[in-house]
């Protein structure tokens, strides 16, 4: 990623990596996080990981231990711990915003992490919410970034 940006990631997009039923997305999603992963420049929060370990073993059969070796992984990307500041400013988010609180969580998340993107499809492509700019990974692939700034 050029020039420090630090993209927050989205619970959809782990799911889409892993999903067998969409061909072009997973290898979209993959495309994105292996790009992240190279430029150490991937984050996440704990709502995230949890999210994904239960949506990928109750919706999509995922293998438990499977899940969990990939949640293991993602450990490294350090993820955000959900505390009350950030329950504080999920709150702001949602009131000025209008987004539900599940996605003004995320918000602030990527926000108090230092992201400057943050990678989803469940958000308007090119939205800005406060200093984040909302990336639809499915729209843009991850070397547009460079363009985008």
């Amino acid at each position: 990623m050029p020039g420090g940006s630090i993209v927050f990631v989205d619970t959809n997009v782990l799911i889409c990596a892993d999903d067998m039923r969409d061909a072009a997305k997973r290898l979209r999603a993959r495309e994105w996080l292996l790009a992240l992963w190279r430029q150490r420049a991937g984050r996440l929060s704990t709502q995230v990981l949890n999210e994904y370990y239960v949506n990928v073993t109750r919706k999509m059969g995922l293998a438990q231990g499977d899940a969990r070796a990939k949640v293991r992984r993602f450990q490294l990307w350090q993820p955000w711990q959900i505390d009350h500041q950030t329950v504080e400013t999920a709150w702001g988010v949602e009131a000025r915003f209008g987004l539900g609180y599940w996605d003004s969580l995320i918000m602030a998340a990527a926000a108090q992490s230092g992201c400057t993107h943050l990678l989803s499809e469940d958000f308007q492509h090119g939205q800005q919410i406060d200093a984040v700019t909302i990336i639809n990974p499915f729209l843009v692939p991850p070397n547009e970034l460079d363009n985008a700034e």
